[in-house]
């Protein structure tokens, strides 16, 4: 079987380590290219030191198998040096490990290297200390960067040698985050980084807000995102904010949603020139965090309609924030973004939790749409050489109103008399309707005409491999075989160059043709396509619990400083109900095992020889703990629960059991999605 051309190139890279001819890269309008090939990569966010180290090699390989071919990740200051002058590399701090680990996978590494990143991360990843400096933060103050210098020689002694020059995966890094100040800034990060030995064949930023001062054009490239929802939003209310742009096809390249609390309405506006630079994004939502005050239910199929849509509208590289979520190590103190810290503290997050419902999650399960992205993915790898160049075109209205059914939502793109045609049927938390009677064309094919039924995400060919037009979606090609996907609710016509047209086609799997070397799948059969899973041992553990101790007085919820609902401080975890929980030795030691606790309640903390190591704001999804991860030995745990309390200001999904008090509904032991 064929690698997609970046993980072939990065293998050729890996076979020249310490030599001059890695495999080169360079950009223009349309795309990125290695020797002069164009990819379409498909880049995965995963903090590495929200990952104990020994799960790296694991959770890496499940990234590439999901069809990603390149993986983003921060380096968090606070995390390493934590104490002023005290860096600390080891364990699952210790970067030089983990990209070495990128490296043997065959995987491109994209380092967002701060000082400030966010991420959910007290103080944005700038550790208490650097405040009390007397210098302003992301600025150009000398003492700042004197600092930042400092941050960048540590990172580089970790990646000297995993250059991309070198052959290494190290191909690119991105400076700051969400900086909405003078490029000048930036420019100032990248020369001191320049300065210490980053050389890497591009450098990013992210392309919103607008910058009052531009960068100069080529020294960065703008990477864009979206997001379904956002905790972050301050409103309560379901689907608050301008969220559902995110599901309609448009030029437009950047979003108004992100980061609303801090930067408050953005407009419609792009950086000068960023539409002279390749359409990418570094943070397509793969789902999303629970702050306290908001706490949103992401749905698969949100995450596969951002991504069509993005693909759709011109984009030529999909980066999901989160691919993969986490746990906030352990440090001197929380490590959470919190309102009541000296920085970036707009939202109340989970201490240890940053699962994000990412398509895997923060102990590596496979969610579902893990599998839903998995065919687009391995479409974006095969036929990425031909999509890159293709232009797109909108021939439905770009600026439709939220919620808007009058017309169906697709886009095309196309070069040369080929294309693809891109679908979108769904948008979140609303009742999209089925299309009927609907007739499409693009490079001068006119298709049947179809009924498109609701929730439908899907990509057509037109004039591609032999094939004039198909209302099944290309997927792969793999040694001279092409497989295609089954739209669900539209019968399966594929019309060849040849003159024959194949119809009402029935999917055979991956090892029948349909017609020579014509494969159809069904759509979950396509998300596992080439897939090799093991099932876990079917071994039914069985749990006990008691409850130990009543709950005490409600707690007063107060409003913080950023004036949303504050989550609950360590001590009024003293008046939670708490149950004992009794492990069998086997599930934490020698099977791996999700202990998953369905409750009744507004928040949850689990603690394991009186040591905090997972919490949970209720979310309508259960609360989730890996035990392998538990000391060794230990096999008796604490669950402490909050009551929920009348009219809480906080945004509950539908999902949500909202019933004032706290339950236990049942706990137990699962393999699901490991």
């Amino acid at each position: 079987m064929k690698y997609s051309i970046i993980l072939a190139a990065l293998m050729t890279a890996a076979t020249t380590f310490g030599q001059t001819d890695a495999p080169k890269v360079t950009w223009d309008k349309h795309s990125l290219m290695i020797d002069g090939r164009r990819i379409v990569p498909v880049m995965g966010e995963v903090h590495y030191s929200r990952i104990p180290a020994d799960e790296w090699a694991d959770e890496v390989r499940k990234m590439k198998e999901g069809g990603v071919t390149m993986i983003a990740t921060y380096v968090f200051w606070n995390h390493i040096e934590e104490e002023e002058g005290i860096f600390n590399w080891s364990g699952q701090r210790d970067l030089r490990r983990f990209v070495e680990v990128c490296k043997s996978e065959g995987l491109p590494v994209v380092l967002r290297v701060g000082p400030f990143c966010h991420g959910e991360v007290r103080n944005g990843g700038i550790p208490d200390w650097v405040f009390a400096k007397g210098c302003k933060t992301r600025s150009e103050h000398p003492v700042f960067l004197a600092l930042v210098e400092r941050l960048y020689r540590q990172i580089f002694s970790q990646i000297q040698g995993l250059q991309w020059k070198d052959g290494g995966p190290l191909i690119a890094c991105q400076f700051d985050n969400e900086y909405r100040g003078s490029g000048d800034y930036l420019m100032a990060l990248k020369r001191i980084a320049l300065g210490i030995g980053f050389d890497l064949p591009f450098y990013t930023r992210t392309g919103w807000p607008e910058l009052t001062k531009p960068v100069p054009f080529g020294e960065m490239l703008p990477l864009f995102g979206d997001y379904a929802d956002g905790f972050w939003e301050r409103s309560i209310k379901e689907t608050a904010g301008n969220y559902y742009k995110a599901f309609n096809f448009k030029a437009f390249r950047s979003s108004t949603a992100i980061a609303t609390e801090q930067l408050g309405k953005q407009e419609e506006k792009l950086n000068q020139g960023d539409e002279q630079y390749p359409y990418f994004t570094c943070e397509l939502g793969g789902g999303m965090m629970s702050a306290y005050h908001r706490r949103p239910y992401i749905y698969p199929e949100d995450a596969l309609s951002m991504a069509v849509v993005k693909l759709g509208s011109g984009s030529n590289l999909l980066g999901y924030y989160m691919y993969h979520g986490g746990t906030n190590p352990e440090g001197q103190t929380w490590l959470n973004e919190m309102q009541r810290t000296i920085a970036t503290n707009y939202n109340d997050m989970p201490v240890k939790n940053y699962d994000f419902q990412a398509p895997l999650g923060e102990f590596g399960q496979k969610n579902p749409h893990y599998y839903l992205l998995r065919p687009l993915h391995l479409f974006m790898q095969d036929y990425g050489e031909l999509l890159a160049p293709m232009e797109a075109t909108f021939p439905c209205r770009q600026d439709l109103p939220k919620g808007d059914d009058t017309a169906l939502r697709w886009s095309y793109r196309s070069k040369d008399g080929s294309g693809f045609i891109f679908i979108n049927n769904y948008e979140r938390l609303q009742n999209l309707s089925t299309k009927k009677d609907v007739q499409l064309e693009a490079c001068g094919v006119t298709l049947p005409k179809m009924t498109i039924p609701a929730g439908t995400i899907c990509v057509l060919p037109i004039n591609v491999d032999g094939i004039r037009y198909a209302t099944t979606q290309l997927v792969a090609k793999r040694d001279g075989n092409i497989y295609m996907q089954q739209i669900k609710g539209i019968p399966s016509t594929i019309a060849l160059k040849d003159g024959k047209t194949l119809r009402n086609v029935k999917p055979k799997g991956a090892n029948q043709p349909v017609y020579k070397n014509i494969y159809l799948l069904t759509s979950e059969d396509a998300g596992r396509l080439f897939l090799t899973e093991t099932s876990q041992e079917d071994i039914g553990f069985h749990v006990t619990y008691e409850k130990i101790r009543e709950a005490g007085p409600l707690r007063t919820i107060t409003t913080g400083v950023n004036k949303v609902a504050e989550e609950p401080a360590d001590e009024d975890f003293d008046q939670a109900a708490v149950y004992r929980i009794k492990v069998p030795e086997a599930a934490a030691s020698k099977y791996r095992r999700l202990l998953k606790v369905d409750y009744q309640g507004d928040c949850a903390r689990l603690y394991a020889d009186g040591r905090l190591v997972a919490d949970h704001f209720n979310n309508g999804r259960p609360f989730l703990y890996g035990l392998w991860r538990l000391p060794e030995g230990c096999t008796q745990l604490e669950l402490h629960l909050l009551p929920m309390q009348q009219d809480e200001p906080v945004y509950f999904p539908r999902e949500a059991d909202t019933t004032p008090g706290e339950a236990v509904k049942n706990i137990t032991i699962t393999s699901e999605g490991l």
